[in-house]
């Protein structure tokens, strides 16, 4: 007879057991990987004459966000994948994400300075919005406005129910 939905474990503690990451370090690495499909994504498009054409992030302040994209990942890896980032660790991928966020913020700027007036031409694309999202949400994940809560899983097994606890992980926002 298949068990209940209840007595099994929950995906994301599977995937988090398998790969032996910290929550904060997952999140920052998925994070990061958005922030690296919206730089392949469009960033501009410029319509004229019935013909458009389209650049990705992979140029100008673009690669600003790349460096960035890069320092979260290496800042992930290095060290104990198991434990939290240490207070200098969390520096460096606040700086990391900053980095992201800029690039995309400067890439915008630097498109409506270039446009000028020809606005209805020149087109900001949806890995531009991506990347700067991806980029401040890390930002706002690795100072800690955004908290990350442990939930555990305990089994009985004579009554077949699980019970759900919730804990949240303290973090250090002092810089």
């Amino acid at each position: 007879m298949p068990k209940s939905h209840t007595s099994r474990p929950n995906l994301n503690t599977l995937i988090m057991e398998q790969m032996n990451f910290h929550k904060q370090k997952l999140y920052s690495l998925i994070a990061a990987g958005i922030a690296l499909v919206a730089l392949l994504l469009p960033w501009v498009t410029i319509n004229f004459l019935g013909a458009s054409q389209s650049w990705n992030g992979l140029r100008g302040w673009g690669l600003l966000s790349l460096v960035g994209v890069g320092g979260v990942i290496a800042l992930s890896f290095i060290g104990n994948k198991a434990d939290d980032y240490t207070v200098e660790y969390k520096k460096y991928v606040m700086i990391a994400f900053g980095a992201v966020a800029a690039g995309a913020l400067l890439f915008f700027l630097r498109k409506n300075s270039v446009a000028g007036g020809f606005d209805n031409m020149v087109k900001t694309g949806i890995g531009l919005w991506l990347c700067l999202i991806a980029g401040l949400a890390g930002l706002a994940l690795s100072y800690g406005l955004i908290k990350i809560e442990n939930k555990s899983e305990t089994t009985t097994p004579n009554a077949g129910t699980t019970k759900i606890t919730t804990t949240t992980i303290p973090t250090d926002t002092t810089i």
